[in-house]
This record gives structure tokens, sequence and C-alpha cells, in this order.
């Protein structure tokens, strides 16, 4: 019988690396720093502008605001009517461009989100950033701020072209300004943004903007419906606390004589829109992308 022979040390497969520093004496060229909300900014500003959905809703949205809001100042001016606008404001002809505007603002916020869960970019977002809140947070200041500078021009345009226009009606106030201009766009932005979030909750694009398109329009639609006196109370609330209706407030135009007045309509998007915030944070911690 033969002695067994011991076991021969094997030699480590050339694509494993032996143990010890293979390079005890080499420093990487490429700096190592700490990401920072900063990177996750810049990363959402690439993409936000070098798709084409952007290019093609802001641009409609332009469209809408301006060319719905030059017709209607130009109509009136035309029509010998601005006479008959008496106290009323003249930033109001505004309102119906900019309210069928918003859903070109309301598809971009959706998109901005739920486009990367359908198209699996998420993933690769995720890996690069592994911090969610952090991906969201530079989400929503990248969108807010794209769709509140747009808007602003937008409407801001439309204001100065309106005055102009109408020569023989009343000149608004400061706080009008502000509010005709300022406040809308930080209204709309903030409508966007809850968009952004439904989208993240969501995650499916189509669902989202039907579910915001149900929110701006249906409690107006449904108000219009009731006729039972028993549910005028109801109605009463649907109507003051309608999107269009809040929307109208900014310009001192509301289509009831009680609700939100004033920059309310604007404290109530925000707590909205914040809680809204909370809850996709939470879920986006918690569910796997």
């Amino acid at each position: 019988m033969s002695t067994p022979q011991p076991p021969m040390p094997q030699a480590a497969p050339a694509w494993q690396a032996a143990p010890g520093p293979s390079y005890p004496n080499y420093t990487s060229p490429i700096p190592v720093v700490r990401t920072h909300l900063g990177h996750a900014l810049a990363s959402e500003w690439t993409k936000i502008r070098s798709v084409r959905s952007t290019m093609w809703t802001l641009g409609v949205f332009v469209l809408l605001v301006v060319g719905i809001g030059l017709s209607a100042g130009a109509l009136v001016a035309n029509s010998g009517a601005e006479g008959e606008l008496g106290d009323e404001n003249p930033l109001s002809l505004g309102f119906f461009g900019l309210l069928l505007g918003s859903m070109c603002i309301i598809t971009l916020g959706v998109l901005t989100t739920a486009s990367e869960y359908g198209t699996g970019m998420i993933r690769t977002t995720m890996t690069a950033c592994p911090t969610r809140g952090r991906v969201l947070a530079a989400k929503s200041v990248v969108f807010f701020t794209v769709a509140f500078v747009v808007t602003l021009v937008a409407a801001g345009f439309v204001a100065f072209a309106q005055v102009g226009m109408l020569s023989d009606a009343r000149e608004p106030s400061g706080e009008e300004w502000l509010k005709g201009t300022v406040g809308i766009s930080l209204y709309i932005a903030l409508l966007g943004l809850l968009s952004l979030v439904v989208g993240s909750i969501v995650r499916h694009s189509a669902g989202a903007i039907t579910i915001m398109i149900a929110a701006v329009l249906a409690p107006l639609v449904i108000a219009m419906f009731m006729f039972s006196s028993s549910l005028e109370d109801v109605q009463t609330a649907l109507f003051e606390y309608s999107i269009p209706n809040q929307l109208s407030v900014f310009y001192s135009n509301s289509l009831t004589g009680s609700g939100p007045s004033g920059w309310d309509p604007l404290w109530i998007m925000l707590g909205v829109t914040a809680a809204a915030f909370v809850g996709a944070y939470a879920l986006l911690e918690k569910r796997d992308v």
C-alpha cells in the first residue's frame, strides 16, 4: 500500500488577488469626495433638460398661456368692452391660459418621477445615489425651480401685454401685480410638485396623470351637478376649494363670496404638497425599486 501524500498547496487563480497589498505605494489620481445634495441636483438638472418631454410640455405650456392670454386681451380690446371691466382686475384675462397650461405642468411633474419607474432608469439612479430621500429632494428642487421660472416669465409677459392692450382699464395695484405674477407662479409650481410626488407614490405615469387631472377638475364638475338643497354645503365647499377657484383667487375673482381669499390658496397647496411629500418619502424608504 502506498503512503498517502500530503495535499500540495494550490496556486491562487489568475483572477484572484493574492493576500496582502498589491500596490502598497499606489495613490489614485482620482480625488475621492463625499457625495452631497449638489451632486444629485446636477444629475437631475442634466436629466430634466436633456429629455424631449421637458421641451415639449414646457413649449405647449408657454404656447397656451401666451396664446390664450393675448387672444383674450385682444378680443376684449377690439370689442370695445374694456370699459365694462369696471373695478375688475385686468390681469384676470390670463386665468384661462394658466388653467389649461397647468395640465402641462402636471404632466411634466408626473413624468419627472414616474417615467423612471416605467423605463427602469430608477435602478441606475438609486445605485448612483443610494440615499433615496436625497434623490426625491433633488428632483423636487430642480422641477420646482424650472416650473416656477417658466410660469413667471410666461405669466409676467401676458400680464404686461394685457395691461398695454387694455389702455382704458384701471391700473392693477402692486399687490395685484404680485399675486398675478409671482403668486400664481408659486401656486402652479407647487401644483406641479404635488404631481411629482404623486408620480413617486403611484409609480405609473398614466395613472398619476389621471389622478391629478381628476383632482383639478372633478370637484368643480361634481359641484355643478349637485342640485339637491341638502347638498348645498357640500356644493359650496367643492366650489370654494376647487383648484380652478383657488387660481381665480389670485386675481380677486373668486367663484363664491366665501372660502379662501388673499394668499390662502398658496398656503393650502403648500400644506397638501408637504403632507404628500412625507408620504412619498416614507413609501420610498420602505418599497423596493
